[in-house]
């Protein structure tokens, strides 16, 4: 899976209009922001709605400083410090291929369900275990080969639900990413052959990624999930 450096500005504009069904939000917190790409999309959509970024780079001092992002935290969600401050404070927090790469993704869960206010939304794509793709490649899948800590999505759904969250909407379709093949041939490559090699097989199973998307993004191939859920106003 690409980190959210990598999608594309298009993909990042589809992902925030997921939010534009339910009530405008007036604060919105992107959670492993970067550079934060996401909010700067997320603002064609809502230009009323102030967006802040948490990451624990110094990226995100850079782009407070490009306006991108109103305030700008550095350091981990769970971190009881940040999460005491920003408690109840957003109607959105958004966790895009984030949540992977976190110590504890259920740790990671309930810090972002601390700070959303009661009836807030958190918006979060991840790689879906699930996945054919998974099972098919195996070592080679990428997100295994990088070691993700990976929640399937029923685990997903169960964590938040015992975190007195109602599950919205949940999707595969559209939160597929054309990179299964290309990245498993990468990986499966021998080292020692030239680039004027590699590079041509890799570019044409790129583009099979990308031919077949489509169909695979509608079968149990879908490599990825897209969920929003809703804090209830019961949640302690």
């Amino acid at each position: 899976m690409p980190a959210l450096s990598a999608l594309s500005t298009r993909r990042l504009r589809s992902i925030a209009r997921a939010i534009l069904p339910f009530p405008e939000p007036e604060s919105w917190l992107d959670v492993g922001t970067g550079e934060a790409r996401f909010p700067k999309a997320a603002k064609e959509f809502f230009p009323y709605t102030s967006f802040d970024g948490l990451d624990a780079t110094p990226r995100v001092e850079q782009a407070r400083r490009a306006e991108r992002v109103e305030e700008a935290h550095v350091g981990l969600l769970t971190d009881p410090r940040i999460t005491t401050r920003l408690r109840a404070r957003y109607d959105v927090v958004s966790m895009l291929h984030h949540l992977p790469h976190t110590q504890d993704p259920r740790d990671e869960l309930q810090a972002a369900v601390a700070v959303l206010r009661p009836g807030g939304h958190l918006l979060l794509e991840a790689p879906d275990p699930q996945s054919a793709f998974a099972a098919l490649l195996g070592e080679r899948w990428l997100p295994r080969a990088h070691r993700f800590r990976l929640l399937s999505l029923d685990d997903l759904c169960a964590e938040l639900e015992s975190q007195g969250c109602a599950i919205v909407r949940t999707d595969r379709r559209v939160a597929h990413l054309p990179d299964d093949l290309s990245a498993a041939l990468s990986l499966s490559l021998p080292g020692f052959l030239p680039p004027w090699v590699t590079r041509p097989l890799v570019a044409t199973a790129r583009a099979l990624d990308h031919a077949l998307a489509p169909l695979l993004g509608l079968t149990r191939f879908a490599n990825a999930y897209r969920l929003i859920a809703r804090r209830e106003a019961s949640t302690p």
